[in-house]
């Protein structure tokens, strides 16, 4: 054997398997096109092509920086070729690097670096490059590249968790992708809660709700990613540095302030923060009439984007990264006050109690100022909130979300947020293509909301593609790192996609964080693994954090019928039957109990009635191991016909649905 250290290169066509079901030809002469291009850049960068991969290629490098610089050769001449090239003519390819010792044999190459490099590949975004800690390590300073950290990822076959790092190329993604994640460390930046130093800890609220309106007014700066809410509050009065809360999300500036409200006046002190060195990069001080909070808002974030605009290319693009003013949108602040403290109580999500009280407090500031455009959608969300955890009356909350909404965007169609809770309302009554849209347009306006990759996640997973749905889900994440929807979902995909120690590896990571939802996942995978006694364990607990939910009682249903005991689903089924009558969309929940007690005819008939009600667990049906013989009932295939009917199949005609890789 004869081993050498070496760089090794794996390149994937995008979606090649997928068009070459639908177009033969055209996939094979893509192919043949892509590899007749890819071959002479290998060889100017001393690359050796070891073999050829169907739809890829693995090439082996002396040297890690020949092989970076021709990774980025190889995306910058499939972007110009792309540029004239129609939407069903595009070339995308993901490459991964990695460098380590190798064994030829027989002018083949093998390895751990060989593994690594092909479990890295995947993780890039179509047209984009993705490389270890090592390839990292050697290239570092010497490219005129950015890179930025992806972080550490679980690889199938891979014992210890991989330092992944990610090529910023702002360009070659495809059509159906979200749009760029921060390129560079410096541009992504976290909001810290600014602290309340009034004499009323009451206000409180408005400190909150003040650093939220700062996170929504940032995004709007141009390559400038901003973490969520949702991320940035556990720092509220933290003793951690700038430097550890940078490190822990990923972030190269913060800005950190206070805020004093006396009356009808206002005193904010803010500051921008290197968070690597913890030097300041500027600092300013507003002691002004409660009136202008609008003006400091609109300060604040201008000399974000200048002093962003400075570190991306000099003091003279400041002006092309200013973000426009949005204006008051209300001249009541009693109006805002109220929308700030419902923003708050929302944000906090700290009982349905509490979102009903933000539900009062978005109503109320309607109230004084009906043309508040952000408070409609407040309440639009909020009631959304409360029918999903089965609160209100799902199709009442439902109507009136969607009039509030549209009344908002009448006011003013420049709100992402509006859009956003827009496309999860068609979302949930099955108009996939209007979620599309609206999804899309909430990331024009916003690209730092993370709820609109979560909606495309789920449009993804439903065409068949799960690993574009966890795609989506990772650009969701480094948006919102703490959000508990994405994280839920994310684990779920990958259990789906069956990269199982991937998903039990995340679960162990993000169970303290999402204890519910991931136990919800823990029983389902172990219920379908025939693992009796970890399901019970996580039915448990199950039990313990939520014992009234309908999961709950599914899993617990499922279970005790493994277990012969089949008279336990019996009663969940009774008593979620009485949940129905209630107003409650329970009606799968039942048909899974059927299902679990073998009783398909009633299964199936839960599953129309769900499809008609909009509800249908289309994920479950189509993924879950539990399902997996149900899928092969012709009545069930009927169901998912019917189902993948409602979205409009894309065209290259038409702009709003372009093609996709699903």
């Amino acid at each position: 054997m004869a081993r050498r250290l070496a760089a090794i290169m794996f390149t994937d066509l995008v979606g090649f398997t997928r068009l070459g079901q639908q177009d033969e030809e055209t996939a094979l002469r893509l192919r043949r096109e892509h590899q007749a291009l890819l071959r002479p850049i290998f060889a100017s960068f001393g690359g050796r092509e070891v073999k050829s991969l169907g739809d890829g290629f693995l090439v082996e490098f002396a040297s890690a920086v020949e092989s970076v610089r021709c990774a980025v050769e190889i995306q910058r001449e499939l972007v110009k070729r792309n540029a004239s090239a129609g939407a069903a003519d595009q070339i995308l390819l993901r490459i991964g690097l990695h460098a380590g010792d190798v064994v030829e044999e027989e002018g083949d190459v093998v390895g751990d670096a060989v593994n690594v490099a092909s479990r890295i590949e995947p993780l890039a975004e179509p047209g984009g490059i993705c490389l270890t800690a090592t390839v990292y390590q050697q290239v570092r300073n010497k490219l005129p590249i950015v890179i930025e950290r992806v972080g550490a990822r679980s690889l199938k076959n891979v014992q210890e968790p991989v330092e992944v790092y990610r090529v910023a190329l702002g360009a070659a993604r495809s059509p159906s992708a979200p749009p760029a994640t921060p390129s560079s460390p410096n541009v992504r930046l976290a909001v810290l809660p600014l602290a309340n130093l009034s004499a009323d800890t009451a206000d409180d609220f408005f400190a909150d709700g003040l650093t939220d309106e700062l996170i929504s007014r940032t995004a709007q700066v141009p390559q400038l990613r901003v973490i969520a809410r949702t991320s940035v509050q556990r720092y509220k009065k933290s003793p951690k540095s700038i430097r550890e809360v940078g490190e822990e999300l990923g972030v190269g500036v913060a800005l950190e302030g206070s805020i004093r409200k006396s009356g009808n006046r206002v005193r904010i002190s803010v500051q921008l923060v290197d968070a690597r060195s913890e030097s300041h990069i500027w600092s300013m001080r507003y002691d002004r009439p409660l009136d202008d909070i609008f003006a400091i808002q609109d300060d604040i974030a201008g000399q974000i984007a200048k002093s962003v605009a400075v570190q991306l290319s000099g003091p003279a693009s400041g002006a092309e990264l200013r973000p426009a003013s949005t204006g008051t949108e209300t001249s009541d602040m009693e109006a805002y006050s109220l929308f700030l403290h419902g923003r708050q109580m929302f944000g906090e999500k700290g009982s349905i109690e509490a979102i009903r009280t933000a539900l009062t407090l978005f109503e109320g500031a309607v109230a004084r100022d009906p043309g508040f455009a952000r408070a409609r959608v407040g309440v639009a969300e909020t009631l959304l909130w409360l029918a999903t955890e089965g609160a209100i009356h799902f199709h009442d909350a439902e109507d009136r979300a969607n009039r509030e909404l549209r009344r908002a965007l009448e006011i003013n169609d420049g709100i992402a947020e509006a859009h956003s809770v827009l496309a999860a309302l068609y979302l949930g009554s099955d108009r996939f293509d209007e979620c599309e849209r609206e999804a899309r347009r909430a990331m024009e306006l916003n690209p730092s909301l993370a709820d609109p990759y979560r909606w495309l996640a789920q449009l993804s997973a439903g065409d068949g593609d799960i690993e574009g749905a966890i795609r989506l889900l990772e650009a969701a994440r480094q948006l919102n790192p703490d959000d508990i929807n994405v994280l839920s979902f994310l684990g779920r995909a990958l259990a789906y996609a069956g990269r199982e120690a991937e998903a039990l590896a995340f679960w162990a990571a993000t169970k303290d964080r999402v204890r519910f939802r991931t136990n919800a996942h823990m029983s389902e995978f172990y219920l379908g693994k025939g693992d009796l006694a970890k399901a019970e364990e996580s039915v448990r607990e199950l039990e313990r954090v939520r014992p009234d939910s309908p999961w709950t009682l599914v899993y617990r249903g499922c279970l005790a019928v493994r277990q012969g005991d089949p008279a336990t689903a019996r009663r969940s089924i009774e008593r979620l039957k009485e949940r129905s009558e209630r107003g409650e969309m329970v009606v799968f929940f039942i048909g899974f109990l059927h299902y679990a007690l073998g009783e398909m005819d009633e299964f199936i008939a839960s599953m129309e009635e769900a499809l008609r009600h909009d509800v249908l667990p289309l994920l479950e049906l189509l993924y879950s191991p539990l399902y997996a013989a149900a899928r092969a009932d012709p009545r069930l295939q009927e169901i998912l016909r019917r189902q993948r009917g409602l979205r409009r199949p894309p065209s290259s005609a038409d702009p709003a649905h372009p093609s996709a890789e699903r």
